[in-house]
């Protein structure tokens, strides 16, 4: 069964800025299970249009920001 984005719900989410990217911390649950954390980058290019991009590896001042954020959305969870 393919991945169905009608069936996604978006319990939580809030976006971090920097320097040239944005970091997404959200809650899902998709198809009435279990709500899962999702972390996500966003690069934004000169024209301040975002892509998605792998998150990969943050830096101290990402993870330093991110963890507050993620503690907020496990408490939705």
């Amino acid at each position: 069964m393919a991945f169905d984005p009608n069936l996604d719900q978006k319990i939580f989410a809030e976006t971090i800025e920097f320097e040239g990217s944005n970091i997404i911390v959200g809650v899902f649950s998709y198809n009435d299970g279990p709500k899962k954390l999702q972390l996500s980058r966003e690069r934004v290019n000169a024209d301040g249009k975002a892509s998605f991009a792998k998150l990969g590896r943050m830096t101290k001042e990402e993870a330093e920001k991110v963890l507050p954020i993620i503690e907020k959305a496990i408490k939705s969870m």
